[in-house]
């Protein structure tokens, strides 16, 4: 069962039992389920909002808090709408992060979520839209309008799961893909990208809204991973093409990988597949940064047979199964990892006898016992660990990666 399924109800079950809200692993509650904590007014649009000193700022903040306090409240577990006031805007700005909210409308409502201040992911009553809610309504260079009516009955709650990356927005609504990495464009000045950070509001269109269970996670996407504890690792490749010819094995084909700038590079496409160590190896802690670009897919092989894989965002609604982190086919991930293309990602992966663990962007996606996985428990406790190239049909070709060493385990 994919992640995302049920959500909702495993958390409302959660807060239930404890009486508090219990966010996700790896996720952070914006809204406590008891106050308005953490929240405050809409003072006007980014673009004017960026003119204000703090001392002219500071006055209408006052005032838009007043007037949220007057028309927003908590009520059970929800946030509540009485739809006559200003927008609910988180106190904190975002940059890259995936949202996780449950909202319900009345008959009618029509409302949205404005991402980094900008509209909007659309919330609306279906019986007036028949496209279903969770387009980027404003978009008029980019696609609009949702891929499918996933919406549930008005007066029920619906769960989004909002991953915003760059200047694209991934939306999933009660679990069906709906927008699929589409550029959110700059509502208040058409001419700039989007903001690379702002803050996320609830928007409203003058009726009653509900919202609860607002959990989001902060992407990070790191330049050079740095640990604390780096005794007894070697380097497998340290950017120089004398630690690709020492430690890996290019069965003859020397200009199939290749150093450039110090990151070890493939734009093989299938074909060429996959680079090798020279040695084998058993028990293990290793460690590498990878890149690839919108369409990459690749992987890391561990003793000859188990594939880490890596997968860009372009296919967010691939199974677990077969999503970044995975032990690809056999294990799904636990949470899934950032796989933003372009940027730079680690992996730290642990290999001890038939347990297994793998942090992406050190945030942990599998914990496993392989030897409880039925394709999995008769596999080699021993081999070579292997990159893959390129394996994908559509626009750049290339993988890169760097930073590669390894523990051997006792």
């Amino acid at each position: 069962m994919r992640a995302t399924v049920l959500l909702s109800a495993v958390l409302l079950a959660g807060m239930a039992c404890s009486g508090e809200v219990v966010p996700p692993p790896g996720f952070v509650a914006l809204f406590n389920g008891t106050d308005l904590s953490g929240w405050k007014g809409l003072v006007a649009d980014p673009e004017k909002r960026a003119t204000m000193s703090p001392e002219q700022l500071g006055p209408l903040q006052a005032q838009a808090d007043e007037a949220m306090r007057a028309h927003w409240r908590v009520e059970g577990d929800a946030l509540v709408f009485d739809g006559k006031g200003p927008s609910l805007c988180t106190a904190k700005d975002y940059g890259d992060f995936e949202m996780l909210v449950d909202w319900k409308i009345a008959p009618g409502g029509d409302s949205g979520i404005y991402l980094r201040g900008s509209p909007q992911v659309q919330i609306w009553d279906p019986a007036n839209h028949p496209e279903g809610s969770g387009g980027l309504f404003n978009n008029q260079a980019n696609p609009k309008d949702p891929l499918r009516c996933a919406d549930n009955p008005v007066g029920e709650w619906n769960t989004f799961r909002i991953k915003m990356v760059g200047d694209r927005v991934t939306v999933h609504l009660n679990d069906r893909l709906v927008v699929n990495y589409v550029v959110l464009e700059n509502y208040w000045d058409r001419n700039k990208p989007i903001y690379p950070t702002g803050q996320i509001e609830l928007q409203n269109h003058h009726s009653e809204l509900w919202f609860r269970n607002i959990f989001i996670r902060e992407f990070n996407h790191i330049g050079a991973m740095a640990y604390e504890d780096d005794a007894g690792f070697v380097s497998l490749f340290d950017g120089s093409p004398e630690s690709l010819q020492a430690h890996w094995d290019t069965n003859g084909d020397v200009g199939a990988w290749k150093v450039e700038d110090g990151v070890l590079r493939t734009d093989l496409v299938k074909g060429g597949d996959w680079l090798r160590t020279k040695n084998a190896y058993g028990d293990f802690v290793l460690r590498l940064e990878w890149m690839v670009p919108e369409y990459g897919n690749s992987g890391v092989l561990l003793r000859n047979v188990h594939e880490i894989q890596i997968l860009a965002a372009w296919d967010p609604y691939r199974p677990d199964l077969n999503c970044t982190g995975s032990v690809y086919d056999s294990i799904p991930v636990a949470l899934r990892p950032d796989n933003t293309p372009f940027v730079w990602h680690s992996f730290e992966i642990t290999c001890q006898g038939t347990h297994i663990r793998v942090m992406s962007d050190n945030v942990q996606s599998i914990d496993a016992d392989m030897a409880e996985v039925p394709s999995l428990k008769d596999m080699p406790l021993e081999g070579y660990i292997g990159l893959q190239s390129c394996h994908t049909h559509a626009g750049e070709k290339w993988v890169k990666f760097r930073s590669i060493r390894i523990k051997e385990l006792e």
